[in-house]
């Protein structure tokens, strides 16, 4: 019986240790396959503030100066017109643009109240996704994914493919707001459809907010003058995994997701309240008013703390600090510090280290603050050179860019006091964020997609 007994034990051991080696290796390839996951974010453009969510590149070391002659790898003549910005992954860049055709039509009549400056609807639009290879500039593939007539032209300065797509390395999410949200496979097969109807925008002035995404989970804000809404939706099926509607109107801003010790959180400013979601539930898990009406930038963060901004009727930019936070925090110690001086309308915010830039409305006045304290160590700076800025700042390797309507690029260095380093113009106008990956740098202009490299190719119209 001893011997038979020793026997069990031992077997009963090896099944354990057999068990616990399975278990070592599944953890190590789990650890294995997120540190991978991370490093692939890390280095590529998956969404359109780059992978940390704050406009900077913490791999990328594109090119200070260039010009049509200078510098520029490749330009691709872009079909149709939108101001989404490029995403980049691996050796895809993907964008998204509406394109015209066929008869002119009687005006489509913009029914909003207060409707001004507004392109006219005279033609049907294809809304595409385009994928371009990042090595040479040719078009992989178009994908129509929605061929009608638009209710609505959108602001003269806008376009119909303002929201920018998204990515998570296996498929690629494109958002038309009322003409629909796409999943495509990075061949361009679609593989899912969602149609969220028609929405008013204020003043007829378009739809701009881009998709958040975040382990399988697509994020949409659909703030508008009717019944407005956020949906978190499988990445995978498109199914819908929770909805909360929202008592907002309209409001341009992407959701922010952040990542909060166990909690995931989907952040999105509005004009009555900004407010955080638990990502997994839906549920509002805190809520701060102070913002303007017309919410245009998307909000950053960093080390727990969140800046969000805007500059329409008034002026406003919170600091808040998440950690615990819950319920109504309007006035608590949770806001860090607040400020009506200089703050953005149309492009969002830059966070480097614990250091937010944003500039005056869409004006080139630049303002950097210590987002824990809100003290201004230098400036404010006027920046020479660019003026009407719709695309928000970017950086990497220690410099800033920033790209104006006009076609022009200024790049300085980050620090106290920053240094002028190029002011770089090229034959094209540009409202969408530039994408930075490697050592290139990707612009998305009202005609072309521009690749910025160092080197010394010349092209020729």
């Amino acid at each position: 019986m001893f011997r038979m007994y020793d026997f069990k034990m031992d077997e009963l051991m090896a099944h354990r240790f057999l068990i616990f080696t399975c278990c070592l290796i599944s953890a190590a390839i789990c650890v294995a396959a997120d540190d991978a996951q991370d490093t692939a974010r890390l280095q590529n453009w998956g969404e359109w503030r780059g992978p940390l969510r704050t406009g900077v590149a913490p791999l990328a070391d594109p090119p200070v100066e260039w010009n049509e002659k200078k510098n520029i790898r490749w330009k691709v003549k872009l079909p149709g017109l939108g101001h989404s910005s490029p995403i980049v992954w691996q050796n895809s860049v993907f964008l998204t643009t509406a394109i015209p055709y066929g008869p002119q039509l009687d005006p489509v009549p913009a029914t909003a109240p207060g409707a001004h400056d507004n392109l006219d609807v005279t033609q049907k639009h294809r809304f595409v996704v385009v994928c371009v290879n990042r090595t040479d500039g040719t078009i992989r593939w178009q994908t129509v994914v929605n061929d009608v007539l638009p209710h609505e032209g959108g602001h003269d300065t806008g376009s119909l493919a303002s929201a920018s797509p998204i990515t998570d390395g296996k498929r690629v999410y494109a958002h038309f707001g009322s003409h629909g949200l796409y999943a495509l496979d990075f061949d361009g097969k679609l593989l899912w459809k969602r149609d969220f109807g028609r929405m008013q925008s204020k003043h007829a002035h378009g739809e701009g907010s881009s998709p958040g995404l975040h382990d399988g989970t697509l994020v949409i804000n659909a703030d508008h003058e009717q019944q407005s809404f956020i949906e978190a939706i499988d990445a995978a099926t498109g199914v819908t995994k929770w909805k909360q509607n929202r008592n907002e109107v309209t409001s341009w801003a992407s959701p922010l997701i952040v990542e909060d010790g166990e909690r995931v959180q989907v952040v999105v400013a509005g004009t009555d309240r900004i407010r955080a979601y638990d990502l997994e539930t839906g549920d509002v898990l805190w809520k701060c008013g102070g913002l303007s009406s017309n919410v245009v930038a998307t909000p950053v963060a960093a080390g727990g703390v969140l800046i969000t901004a805007s500059s329409y009727d008034t002026r406003a930019m919170l600091a808040i600090n998440m950690s615990g936070a819950s319920g109504d925090i309007s006035g608590s110690r949770h806001l860090l510090w607040s400020t009506t001086q200089r703050t953005p309308y149309v492009p969002s915010m830059l966070l480097i280290e614990e250091q937010v830039y944003f500039l005056r409305h869409y004006q080139n006045i630049l303002s950097r603050r210590n987002i824990r304290t809100g003290a201004e160590s230098a400036g404010p700076f006027r920046l020479s050179g660019v003026q009407d800025i719709y695309a928000s700042p970017v950086a990497a390797n220690g410099r800033i860019y920033i790209t104006d309507l006009y076609g022009r690029t200024l790049v300085f260095t980050h620090g106290d006091q920053p240094k002028h380093l190029a002011l770089n113009p090229l034959d094209d106008g540009f409202a969408a964020t530039p994408a930075l990956v490697g050592q290139e740098l990707f612009l998305r202009g009202h005609e072309y997609l521009y690749c910025i490299a160092n080197s010394e190719t010349f092209i020729d119209e």
